[in-house]
């Protein structure tokens, strides 16, 4: 659809492009972020750098997600970065895990859109996170929290879909559905990466051996932790170790 000759005439004469940006430092609770098609951080409001725990956008403007974010959370983004610069389409309202106020991970909406640039070609993304009381009220929303509750407190043992659909109080079919529409993942593939993200943290923060790491989260042998480990994070257990403790 052509641009209608007043507003193309209307933002022609706008000094500062950026200056819209302004808008997202009087919306509460809204989380405003851009990014270029390699995934560092151009832009965003006051409210994400605060809710990263950084002092200014200076600090986040280059940083990748991997600086703020577990390793398998910060992929799942880029994953759906790259969905949109792809596709050049939006994905709205998407369920995710963003930064609460106490800075513990929580669900919360994702809306992305496509950056073009002048010649139409996409360049990278921006969108808003924001919370949405409604929607977590929802039936739908409460079995998915559920599900990732239950994966989460099991993370050290090898669940099946059909026990995670148990506990989550729907058929193995259900769950299927509705972890695909909110996030994207199958039962099988949120099991997985709820054990690798515990295994991570594990990795992080201390030093018990990896071999033991892998078989206290229901790994057969460090080999195949560490193919699953690296499929899902780009390193392997002893890269990622070696990275986030110095």
């Amino acid at each position: 659809m052509p641009t209608p000759r007043l507003q193309a005439e209307f933002f022609a004469r706008i000094a500062d492009p950026q200056g819209v940006r302004a808008v997202f430092e009087h919306l509460p609770g809204v989380f405003f972020f851009m990014k270029d098609d390699l995934g560092r951080h151009v832009a965003a409001n006051s409210a994400t750098f605060e809710r990263f725990g950084i002092k200014s956008e200076r600090e986040l403007v280059g940083a990748m997600d991997e600086k703020f974010f577990p390793p398998e959370i910060a992929k799942a983004y880029r994953e759906d970065d790259q969905k949109v610069i792809r596709s050049g389409k939006p994905l709205i309202n998407r369920l995710e895990v963003w930064y609460d106020e106490q800075r513990n991970l929580n669900w919360f909406l994702c809306t992305k859109l496509p950056v073009r640039d002048k010649r139409g070609k996409v360049i990278g993304v921006m969108g808003i996170t924001r919370r949405d009381e409604d929607r977590m009220r929802h039936h739908d929303v409460r079995e998915v929290t559920a599900a990732v509750q239950y994966a989460r407190e099991h993370c050290r043992e090898v669940i099946t879909a059909a026990e995670l659909a148990r506990a989550a109080g729907v058929s193995e079919r259900h769950l299927h559905r509705k972890l695909r529409s909110a996030l994207g993942l199958s039962p099988y593939e949120l099991l997985l990466r709820t054990r690798i993200q515990s295994a991570a943290e594990a990795l992080a923060r201390t030093s018990t051996p990896i071999i033991e790491i892998a078989l206290d989260h229901g790994f057969c042998d460090q080999s195949a932790f560490t193919q699953q480990f690296r499929k899902r994070t780009s390193m392997t257990p002893k890269e990622f170790r070696k990275r986030h403790q110095g």
